[in-house]
């Protein structure tokens, strides 16, 4: 009885944490602040939408522009207040206790206090991408998961936003998966955060309405680098300029031509939405989140030519759902008998 009361208090306490931690992000902006993060990442790539689209044919404002809109704050932010938040505090706790209970009372395998900060993004970044390489492939293997991730693949029109539709289930999925490798490695809550926006940023380019050269990508990974030097070497601001400017030209010549194969990019992302794909590979092609090289090394790479034109989503899309509502009970025993396909 006590245990169970304890969760009961662990669950409100999330709900309660949660509530206060919305409120904050949203009434007192600061660096590390989702909220303006994401209003920020969406301005800027939306911006290039309008400067340079690569389908120039494409409105401005396209098809389930709006909806897809919502789905960014609603998977960023509401689900968690709704019910991610609370219960995965629950899920966690029970998880400890049932280590606790075989003897385990540290899950940490591998201890990285001590690594240099560059190393903890480095590692998270890569077992985190690897991870959901494979839970991305397991949304489409799997039948029962598909119906959740078909949500997603209901996108016709490609742009930034589209990169945050997605079935309320795929945050259960990712998240209850992930934690655990996260876990294991000791990855804290600030390497968590500049990871989760760096990937943001990329998932909004490769759902972007754009087309970047990778010299120029190549680039901007090399002044985030540059940034993360000068801020650790205490440099003066003209060694600082000149640093960061030798660190995203290295970069620029060094791993523009590589670029689009370590990272996943609009060319290569918008295969993995195509209505039609290969014979040879019927659950999908080019998995990658952030990085490319896994559908490279494990042969789910697929990138005939740069498929601005071709058509999106799935056989069975004329009969899918078209709002929010809907959408969001695809797949689960509440859905409607409409929304059946």
């Amino acid at each position: 009885m006590v245990l169970f009361l304890s969760y009961i208090s662990s669950f409100i306490e999330g709900y309660k944490g949660y509530a206060n931690f919305v409120f904050t992000e949203i009434t007192q902006p600061s660096f590390h602040n989702y909220f303006y993060w994401l209003l920020a990442v969406s301005a800027f790539f939306f911006a290039l939408e309008l400067v340079s689209p690569w389908r120039q044919k494409q409105e401005t404002f396209r098809k389930d522009f709006w909806l897809d809109f919502f789905y960014m704050f609603f998977n960023f932010f509401l689900f968690s207040l709704i019910i991610y938040n609370a219960a995965s505090s629950v899920v966690v706790d029970m998880f400890h206790d049932v280590l606790a209970a075989v003897g385990l009372t540290n899950l940490v395998a591998l201890q990285v206090e001590n690594w240099p900060v560059w190393a903890h993004l480095l590692l998270g970044f890569l077992v985190r991408d690897f991870v959901q390489w494979w839970i991305h492939r397991l949304l489409h293997w799997s039948p029962f998961l598909w119906k959740f991730h078909k949500v997603h693949h209901s996108v016709e029109q490609m742009g930034f936003a589209a990169h945050l539709r997605y079935h309320w289930m795929e945050n259960v999925v990712y998240r209850s998966l992930e934690y655990i490798p996260l876990a294991l490695i000791g990855i804290g809550l600030n390497d968590f955060f500049i990871i989760h926006i760096f990937t943001l940023a990329v998932g909004h380019y490769n759902h972007s309405n754009i087309s970047i050269q990778g010299r120029y990508t190549a680039a901007v990974l090399g002044l985030l680098i540059g940034l993360y030097v000068i801020s650790i070497a205490g440099l003066s601001w003209t060694s600082s300029a000149i640093t960061v400017l030798f660190v995203a030209v290295a970069c620029s010549f060094v791993l523009g031509p590589y670029m689009k194969y370590l990272f996943n990019s609009p060319e290569m992302h918008i295969w993995h939405h195509a209505y039609e794909l290969p014979d040879d590979k019927p659950y999908g092609v080019n998995f990658g989140l952030t990085l490319a090289i896994w559908d490279y090394l494990f042969g789910t790479a697929h990138v005939p030519h740069d498929g601005r034109d071709i058509r999106l989503g799935f056989p069975g899309i004329e009969q899918f759902p078209d709002n929010f509502i809907e959408q969001s009970m695809y797949g689960t025993p509440i859905e409607s008998k409409e929304s059946v396909s």
